[in-house]
C-alpha cells in the first residue's frame, strides 16, 4: 500500500460511495492499492487477513474524466500505523528534548558546585593565612608584653617623679620668697 496517498482517485471515490450505501453481504469491496480496475471486470485484493473482490463499475457511467462532487466527498482515512509510528516518533523528540534539558540543568548544577567549591576552597586558603598571621602577630604581642610592661612602669615613675618636681618648685618658690624677706630686714 502506498502510504503517501490519502487521497482517492474517482473510480476510488465511487467504490468507497457504494459501499457506504450497500449492506456488508455485498461482494463489492474498495480497492486501497490505488490501482483502478478497467469497467465490467472484477479483480481480486490481497488484504493482510482475506482475499476480497474488486468492485465492479456501475454501468451507464460516462468516462468523460469530469468527477463529481458526491466522488470526492471524503479522502481515504489515513493508515493508523503511520499515525501511531509518527505520533511515537514525535513522543520521542520530545522526551528526548525534555531528558536533554534536564540533562543540561544537571550539568549546570554540577558546573556551579564545582565553582562555589573552589571559591569555598580558595576562601579556606585566605582564611588559613588570616589565622597563621594572628598567631604569629599574637606570639609577637607576648613577646613584646615584657617590654609594654617595663614602659608602662616607667611611665608610671615619670609621672610620680613630675608630681615630685612641681612640688619641689613650689617648695623652692617658698624659700626663695622667705629667702627675699629675709634678705630685706
Amino acid at each position: 500500500m502506498n502510504r503517501g496517498k490519502m487521497a482517492a482517485t474517482g473510480e476510488e471515490a465511487a467504490a468507497m460511495d457504494s459501499i457506504s450505501r450497500v449492506p456488508p453481504a455485498h461482494p463489492t469491496v474498495l480497492s486501497l492499492g490505488g490501482k483502478s480496475e478497467p469497467r465490467g471486470e472484477t479483480s481480486e485484493i490481497s488484504t493482510e487477513d482475506q482475499v476480497v473482490p474488486a468492485p465492479k463499475k456501475p454501468p451507464g457511467n460516462s468516462d468523460s474524466g469530469v468527477e463529481t462532487a458526491e466522488e470526492a466527498v471524503e479522502p481515504a482515512e489515513p493508515d493508523i500505523n503511520q499515525l501511531c509510528t509518527d505520533m511515537f516518533d514525535k513522543m520521542a523528540v520530545f522526551l528526548q528534548g525534555e531528558l536533554t534539558g534536564t540533562c543540561e540543568d544537571y550539568r549546570l548544577l554540577e558546573n556551579m558546585n564545582k565553582l562555589t567549591s573552589l571559591k569555598y576552597m580558595e576562601m579556606k586558603d585566605i582564611s588559613i593565612n588570616i589565622s597563621r598571621n594572628l598567631l604569629d602577630l599574637n606570639h609577637k604581642y607576648a613577646s613584646l608584653q615584657p617590654y609594654l610592661d617595663q614602659i608602662n612602669q616607667i611611665e608610671e615613675q615619670v609621672s610620680s617623679l613630675e608630681q615630685a618636681a612641681y612640688k619641689l618648685d613650689t617648695y623652692s618658690k617658698k624659700l626663695e620668697a622667705k629667702f627675699k624677706k629675709l634678705e630685706k630686714r
